[in-house]
């Protein structure tokens, strides 16, 4: 993983801290040949976390009256990492999260009064909901959610990671996705794989994943591969559909989101048993 940051300062003079991600077959779908100007991504939405990063989210279908929500990993659960297969929903949380403005300046502390879900079985997320709406937000700060994408990205895209933690922008492009990635006793399905640019650090757990095309958030930023060991905490390792294992040191990984919007309704609800829904249940 991205460590979190207190896991990770002991390591930052060694060159290379970035994970690595292993080499997987491009998603298939097409981008439109006619493109819009990108969009200018930066600070404002994302958060800094005691030892990660994250972002105010909210989905397609949410209201600005809606509690926000912030996301970041589920290994940057305040209470420890997750059990492989254990999903946490509705755990209370007193959390706080920095407020970034679009320069990286902290303008307002967010708190937290619930764990909504947490896991990292599949995937690695963690979201939480603040004691806050959209509609206050943006009236008191200026300063709107990030929405995330509802359809799966596409290799090729050009992408930017946004540390919330750090006050740093990584840009590259999105490189393929994984079928499995195994890292210690985690499995992550269908990951996506950055080109070598974006070279994340600890302290960048968490970040969102932004398509610069479009503004929004594709994944959420959570590891690599360090040392080049083979499937190891801080060193996680690709599986194909054949079993074949490939490492690659010095390239990092996120996770998809767009499986995420079909589990909540409205007001922000998070509902397992919703009609596409189909994160980890407990």
């Amino acid at each position: 993983m991205n460590k979190p940051l207190l896991a990770a300062l002991s390591s930052l003079a060694i060159a290379g801290l970035g994970a690595t991600p292993a080499v997987a077959a491009p998603h298939t779908a097409a981008k439109p040949t006619a493109k819009a100007a990108a969009v200018t991504v930066n600070f404002a939405g994302t958060v800094s976390l005691s030892n990660c990063s994250g972002s105010v989210i909210r989905f397609p279908n949410s209201a600005d009256t809606d509690p926000a929500l912030v996301m970041t990993n589920g290994h940057c659960l305040e209470t420890g990492f997750p059990e492989p297969g254990e999903v946490i929903t509705g755990q209370s949380s007193s959390r706080s999260f920095g407020l970034l403005n679009s320069a990286g300046t902290k303008v307002a502390t967010l708190r937290a009064n619930q764990v909504v879900y947490s896991t990292m079985t599949d995937t690695d997320v963690t979201i939480y909901r603040t004691t806050t709406t959209y509609a206050k937000i943006k009236s008191s700060y200026g300063i709107s959610p990030l929405t995330v994408q509802d359809t799966h990205p596409t290799a090729g895209t050009p992408i930017k990671v946004v540390s919330g933690y750090w006050k740093r922008i990584y840009s590259c492009n999105v490189d393929g996705f994984v079928y499995r990635l195994k890292e210690g006793d985690w499995t992550w399905k269908d990951s996506l794989r950055y080109t070598s640019s974006c070279n994340t650090i600890g302290g960048t757990s968490g970040s969102p994943v932004i398509d610069t095309d479009t503004g929004k958030v594709v994944a959420v930023n959570n590891t690599g591969n360090e040392d080049g060991q083979r499937c190891t905490e801080n060193n996680p390792c690709e599986v194909d559909a054949n079993g074949n294992v490939t490492v690659r040191q010095g390239i990092n990984y996120a996770e998809e989101t767009y499986l995420i919007p079909a589990c909540f309704t409205t007001g922000n609800q998070l509902n397992l048993s919703a009609a596409g829904c189909t994160l980890p249940k407990p």
